[in-house]
């Protein structure tokens, strides 16, 4: 170690934000280690490091007692008077014990440390810069595949899209950029964690803040959201303004920013409702591309009974039950669908 170490680390306080002096007392517990290792001593020892040379020097330290029982440890009151009158017992006597070729492992060690604390405090960044951005949508570069497992390089460090975390037969192609969702960071031994989605519902929630200024300025609320990833998505939104339309805003003009969605979402089809806190306006609204004649809810079991028309019956329905069972996760009601003719066979 040198002058030109200390330079060194008054640079890296300056470009990292790491303390000179945290990471000289950091240097400080290591040199000790790393001379108990190299030098097999059970010594009780202390590092001092010149803060204008760099130079580096070990003492051994022996507390003054009336009779030795440990020569490492300890010094006896004699000894130590022979070295300063001044001493008295329970005092803490330092002799210099630099091993002639220990500035070589001095050096050596106090890289491996500062190595490690920039590591640590980068690390450190990054976690608090993504913490800080959980169910936010970042945009990254798809750089490899593992398994089953995508990781995506967002710039600063890596992130990772598990398989549950995928859309179903979406394709992922290194080097394809990609719009995801923040679900969790956590912090590992490895540094930060950052876990993705594609298939969380507060991706299109996202989506839609940014496409839609009214969602942005607060004019119009997303109320709910349901979501079967890849398939079919249910929004349910509502105005705090009468002159604002709150679905039309949402489509925009000729669809084109709901459009912009549906292509991020690899052709996912949204169906945006208006939210009302009538429960029968919102049930029927929420079943919606399918007409229905009637609803009736019961409030104190939270369950709607439907009607509909018999050609509606299986829009209603949907798809191996998708649209009623979105219905019901939007609005949060049991939903019981009938047609006509089911109502007056009963």
């Amino acid at each position: 170690m040198n002058g030109e170490f200390l330079l060194a680390l008054d640079q890296i306080e300056k470009e990292k934000g790491i303390s000179k002096e945290l990471l000289i007392d950091a240097i400080d517990v290591a040199l000790v280690s790393a001379f108990k290792k190299n030098f097999g001593t059970s010594q009780n020892v202390k590092v001092e490091i010149n803060r204008e040379t760099g130079e580096v020097d070990v003492y051994a330290l022996k507390t003054v007692v009336e009779e030795v029982e440990n020569e490492f440890l300890q010094i006896s009151l004699q000894d130590a008077k022979a070295i300063s009158r001044n001493y008295e017992i329970g005092d803490i006597v330092e002799t210099k014990v630099t091993p002639k070729n220990f500035g070589r492992i001095a050096a050596q060690t106090a890289k491996q440390v500062v190595v490690q604390r920039i590591r640590e405090a980068e690390r450190g960044i990054i976690f608090d810069e993504f913490i800080s951005r959980e169910n936010e949508i970042v945009t990254g570069l798809i750089q490899r595949k593992e398994k089953s497992s995508v990781f995506i390089d967002l710039g600063k460090t890596e992130a990772i899209l598990g398989p549950g975390e995928q859309t179903p037969n979406e394709v992922y192609n290194i080097g394809d950029r990609i719009k995801t969702y923040i679900v969790e960071v956590k912090k590992t031994t490895k540094g930060p964690q950052i876990v993705l989605s594609r298939t969380h519902p507060g991706l299109v929630k996202r989506l839609f803040e940014l496409e839609v200024p009214e969602i942005q300025s607060g004019i119009v609320e997303i109320k709910s959201i349901a979501r079967e990833a890849g398939s079919r998505t249910k929004i349910a939104v509502f105005s705090h303004d009468k002159n604002v339309e709150p679905v039309g805003a949402c489509v925009g003009q000729r669809g084109q920013r709901v459009q912009v969605i549906v292509d991020e979402l690899r052709g996912e089809k949204i169906d945006i409702i208006q939210w009302s806190d009538d429960p029968e306006l919102f049930v029927g609204s929420a079943l919606s591309p399918a007409k229905v004649i009637e609803v009736n809810a019961d409030k104190e079991t939270n369950s709607a009974r439907v009607i509909v028309e018999d050609s509606q019956l299986s829009l209603a329905i949907g798809k191996e039950g998708q649209n009623a069972r979105l219905a019901a996760k939007l609005t949060g009601w049991k939903i019981d669908i009938k047609s006509q003719s089911q109502v007056t066979d009963i």
